[in-house]
Order: C-alpha cells, then structure tokens, then sequence
C-alpha cells in the first residue's frame, strides 16, 4: 500500500495482513458493536466553534498529566498481547511512546514482562493497567513490581467483572498463539487455567475464559480504597461513564479518572465515551483530572476531547495498526500523524496553547425537522 496518511489507513494495512483470528480480536465490539461504532461517530455530534485573528504563528501542544510534562496530550492505551501485531511488541511501542515524550499504559495481559518494558520506556513517562486478581498476594507482587519498574500511576480497570461478548472471538475460539505468553502471569498458574478451560469445551473464546477464571468479581469502591492503601502511586480509575460514579471515585480518593467503555468490548449499547465525558467533567468539578479514550481517530477529536474538559486522550487500536505496518516506526507515524492533526486543529481554532482550548470552542450538532 502507498504511505498511510491518516490512522484509517493503517488499519486498512492491518486488514490485508495480519492473521484474520488476530485481526478480528484487535477489531470487534461486543454484542452486535453498536457501542464500538458511536464512539467514533458521536465525534461527528460535536461542531467546531473557531475563532479568527488570534496569533497561532506558535502553537504549543505540550501538557501535564499527573504532574509530568508530555509533548502533547495524546497517549498510549492499554492493549493485550502486542505480540500478536509485531515481534517486538510492547517494547517497540514503549520505544516509541519515550521518543515522542507521550504517555504509555501497559495491559496486565502483556506479551512482555514490566521490566523488559520499562527499560524500552528508559525515561518515558509509563503507567500500569491493573486488572484486580482473586489472588490477593499476586495483586501486591504485581503492584511492588510495578512500582520498582519506575511507572508513575496504576489504572485499576474497573469495568471488567465480566468479560463482554465478542462474537467475533467466540465464533473463532479465539486464544493468543501458542508461542506467545501472558508475560506477568506464571507457567503454571496459565496451565492450570488452560487446561480447566480446554476440558470444558464452551464455544467461547479461550482468553475470555482465562481472564475470568483469575480476576475478581467482587469488585466495589473498597476494592479501590484497598489499592490506594497498599501504594504511594497516583490511582486512577479506568472505565468510569457517569457523574454518580465519578462523584463516588472522588470519595473514595482516586487522582484521576480515564472516562471509557473498554472500546466498545464490554456493554454494549453505552454511551459514546465523548457523550460520556461532560458530565464526568461536571461531576468532579476539578478535583482530580479527567481522561478519555474510545473512538479517538483524528486531530479534531482531540481537540473536541479537551473542550469537554478531558486533560488528555489515549488511542489503542491505532497503535496496534502501527505496530503492525512497521513496529517501533509505524507506532512512531500513528502518533505523529494525530500530533499533527491536532496542531492543526489547534491552529485553525484560534488556540496557540492546549490552555486556550475552552467549552466555548464546541456547539452539540442541532437536528431540525420539518413539521409537516
């Protein structure tokens, strides 16, 4: 294919290449996907108010999240297995995500280790997705691990007690290929699942089994405060859809909160992240900060993210497009494509800074219908 200009067409490269199992795995929704495919859609909902003769001859990106410095506010979020995209998978993307001075999360269901991982980062700026295990002990490791590794926050996914159904896995008895490994989870624990799992013969994806076999399902706020008394680290909740919830993750004392519905994987038919975001915004009146992800494709997605208030947006599939059009390289062109088109939203808005992006820049799209 001829060089990819926008995120769309690396995906359009990952179709024609990567195994379809695979493939499938990094594309499907839940249920019959409506979730999946409003939160790109409900972008379109959002209008653009631009402001005219404003100095934008610099336009500066740069922001904080947490309080360290990234060169714009567009991260990494949190993938299974990358492995599956690219060889070097979480390392190469650990690669790029430092030497664009952005954020990475790394997935619990990492194909490698949080060391190998954080020592690809070296000095990039590196959070942890932590799923919450039945075992109590393997929490506490994975945490202490995590904190020795040198990343700066956990985000405890919170949406997850279940695992949604993806149709598309189901129908292909989807599990990670046998050469590859759950890197943070022993042999032995993975083997006893495996094996449950197989003897068992349901016609769902052998993954989704696993995962449920291990995490907790009794997850509720004390689950929270458990986490944020065993770690010094910034806690962050991911998953997160209405201002109750939020008002709540603010009592219960978490630094931050990602507004997502798992993209599209878990309940389907939720509210578009975006849709999503205002009254999560409302809600903790600026306590803690406030992320997004879900959907995010272009600049002026970005853009209409941090007029809602979102201090910074994380793209996933994206990113495993660009791992599989060309590793380290193809990550590194996703993020500076969307860096780019943000710069220019920026610019043609009116906004020199990520500071000048306001509420006032955005109308919700009005729908008239005739009366007759």
């Amino acid at each position: 294919m001829s060089k990819p200009v926008c995120l769309e067409d690396f995906e359009v490269h990952c179709s024609q290449t990567l195994d379809r199992n695979i493939c499938d795995n990094f594309s499907s929704g839940a249920n019959q996907e409506q979730t999946l495919k409003d939160n790109k859609e409900a972008f379109k909902r959002y209008r653009l108010r631009p402001r005219m003769l404003r100095d934008v001859s610099n336009v500066n990106m740069k922001t904080t999240i947490m309080g360290n410095e990234i060169d714009f506010p567009i991260g990494i979020a949190p993938t299974a297995v990358q492995k599956m995209a690219h060889p070097e998978g979480e390392v190469a993307t650990a690669r790029a995500s430092s030497s664009m001075n952005t954020c990475m999360i790394l997935s619990t269901w990492t194909s490698t280790s949080i060391e190998e991982v954080a020592q690809a980062n070296g000095s990039g700026l590196r959070w942890f997705q932590l799923y919450i295990f039945k075992d109590k002990q393997f929490n506490m490791d994975l945490i202490r691990r995590v904190e020795q590794a040198g990343y700066k926050a956990l985000v405890v996914t919170v949406d997850s007690q279940r695992v949604g159904k993806r149709l598309a896995d189901d129908r292909n008895r989807f599990n990670v290929p046998s050469h590859l490994k759950l890197a943070n989870v022993s042999t032995d624990t993975l083997q006893s699942v495996q094996s449950s799992v197989l003897t068992q013969q349901q016609p769902e994806s052998g993954l989704h089994k696993s995962t449920q076999v291990l995490t907790e399902k009794k997850l509720t706020w004390d689950t929270i405060t458990w986490v944020k008394s065993f770690t010094k680290l910034p806690v962050i909740v991911k998953g997160v859809l209405t201002g109750e919830d939020a008002k709540l993750a603010v009592q219960h004392g978490v630094d931050g909160i990602i507004v997502s519905n798992h993209g599209g994987r878990q309940l389907d038919g939720v509210l578009a992240t975006i849709d999503a975001l205002g009254e999560v915004v409302e809600a903790v009146e600026g306590r803690v900060e406030v992320y997004l992800d879900g959907g995010v494709r272009q600049g002026t997605d970005v853009l209409k993210a941090l007029a809602l208030g979102a201090k910074a947006v994380f793209i996933g599939r994206p990113v495993l497009w660009g791992l599989a059009y060309q590793g380290q390289t193809g990550v590194e062109e996703v993020l500076n494509i969307i860096k780019e088109e943000f710069k220019l939203a920026m610019a043609l808005s009116g906004c020199a800074q990520v500071s000048d992006i306001q509420r006032s820049l955005l109308t919700r799209e009005t729908n008239y219908y005739c009366k007759l």
